[in-house]
């Protein structure tokens, strides 16, 4: 059995993974990362930039399809569009490929050690990974368990032959004709509304009361507005039950009780994602738990000395810029640097149509926390750059403390908006006050002004509404 030293030993190379590696590797810490499939993780390979090179197929294919009907407003006409899904699904991969050799350029650039196999605790310091060469002991000062998550399966709809996951959904050849999204979050609307504007007949079944049953209805009606106008069937208060005797569709329980059948060609199953633990030997280690997640302190430390975890597999929220700043701050600490974590500037953003972006608290958080606030509230229909190019749909939403008019939180909705998720983030970071946003010159013609304009429709003095 080969045997391998290190001060410090990253098991699992997604975002938050292979961050820690080459941030440790660049401060001159002797680093080997593990990683059981392809370099990237889920995000790279199977999740955020797949799913947007999806999105952006079908943003293309919608506007073709606009001009072939007529239905621009400025003018522009075109002949009916053809896709061809295998194409498109093939230049994804393209990226996802370049992106995947990028990684790992990198890491090599760090003078990491690479190690693929599947990794599985001994004890606190030692880890056996499984290789296509054999086995390789690992023993480390320090570990990081950066192991990501998966899909959720549910008992009764089993992935396999029409019942796909989002990581399914994303590597489809031809378009299913029919397709039942069981799940309203932000994975299920995102590919659930990039398969519409593709041309698919789409449901979604969404258990609870509310699309984006996280976010307030301000922020989610445009979007259920939008959903309506291409054609897709949203059932919320409806409870998926299992296939249909024929396996042609899904049985569901209505907010009323009634069972309906819905046909479909493909079942796309997006009730959540649970971390990737299994196998990994956690048993052979003293860890606190939140559920099946790893518990984790203001320094992402286990309740182990020198076990570090980071990332989806310590829970919500699971985004991957929170892995990646996690990883880096792990990989300072390894070093002896003073570092510590604070998630209040981490940006959530839903690449529906339109998105959404939130930082910081909404009103309702902001409320249950015990601050008077003042709220400024900026529609995109008096923009001018929403008005020309990115449509009039949405706001901007300043949320600050009404006696120090410290900015708690910023939302938006609208067409692009995650473009703005840097200022907000940004803002909230630096401890910015309404005084702060609205003094702050922004350029014209953008959708950037509208968040000026919302701070100082909460300081009184709105300029353009």
């Amino acid at each position: 059995m080969t045997e391998i030293t290190c001060k410090l030993l990253v098991i699992g190379a997604g975002p938050g993974g292979y961050v820690c590696a080459i941030r440790a590797g660049q401060l001159g810490i002797d680093t080997v990362i593990v990683e059981s499939t392809k370099l990237g993780g889920s995000c790279l390979n199977v999740g955020c930039i797949p799913s947007k090179a999806m999105i952006h197929v079908a943003e293309e294919f919608e506007k073709a399809a606009d001009a072939a009907a007529g239905r621009t407003p400025f003018g522009l006409t075109a002949g009916a569009p053809a896709l061809d899904l295998k194409q498109a699904v093939a230049w994804k991969d393209g990226i996802v490929q370049r992106l995947n050799n990028g990684v790992a350029a990198l890491l090599r650039k760090a003078k990491v050690k690479i190690v693929h196999g599947r990794a599985r605790f001994r004890d606190g310091k030692t880890v056996v990974v499984e290789t296509e060469t054999g086995p390789k002991t690992i023993q480390a000062e320090a570990i990081v368990i950066a192991t990501g998550s998966a899909p959720v399966e549910l008992p009764f709809l089993p992935f396999g032959g029409d019942v796909i996951s989002s990581t399914g959904a994303l590597a489809l050849t031809e378009l299913p004709k029919r397709l039942v999204v069981v799940g309203g979050g932000y994975i299920g609307l995102e590919l659930g509304t990039a398969f519409a504007r593709m041309g698919s007949k789409v449901t979604v079944v969404e258990a609870q009361g509310n699309i984006l049953p996280l976010y307030d209805t301000e922020l989610t009606g445009p979007i259920s507005k939008r959903l309506t106008a291409l054609g897709v069937e949203v059932l919320t208060g409806a409870k998926a039950l299992g296939l249909t005797p024929k396996g042609d569709g899904l049985r569901i329980e209505t907010a009323d009780g009634k069972e309906r059948s819905l046909p479909a060609d493909k079942i796309l199953v997006t009730v959540g994602r649970k971390p990737v633990t299994d196998g990994l030997g956690l048993e052979n280690l003293v860890l606190d738990m939140d559920g099946r997640f790893i518990r984790i302190g203001e320094r992402c430390e286990t309740a182990m000395r020198g076990i570090y975890a980071i990332g989806d597999v310590t829970g919500e929220p699971m985004l991957a810029h929170r892995a990646m700043a996690q990883g880096e701050m792990v990989a300072e600490i390894v070093a002896g640097l003073p570092r510590a974590w604070d998630k209040r500037g981490i940006a959530a953003i839903c690449f529906t149509d339109p998105e959404i972006v939130s930082v910081g608290l909404s009103p309702q958080e902001a409320k249950a926390a015990g601050h008077e606030l003042k709220i400024g509230q900026f529609p995109f229909a008096a923009n001018g750059r929403a008005m020309t190019r990115h449509g009039e749909a949405g706001f901007v939403r300043v949320v600050a403390d009404a006696r120090s008019e410290l900015v708690l939180g910023i939302q938006a909705v609208g067409q692009g908006v995650s473009e703005l998720s840097a200022a907000f983030g940004l803002a909230v970071e630096m401890g910015a006050t309404l005084q702060d946003i609205a003094g702050t010159i922004h350029a014209h013609p953008t959708l950037g002004e509208a968040f000026p304009e919302a701070a100082m429709k909460a300081l009184g003095h709105a300029l353009h509404i």
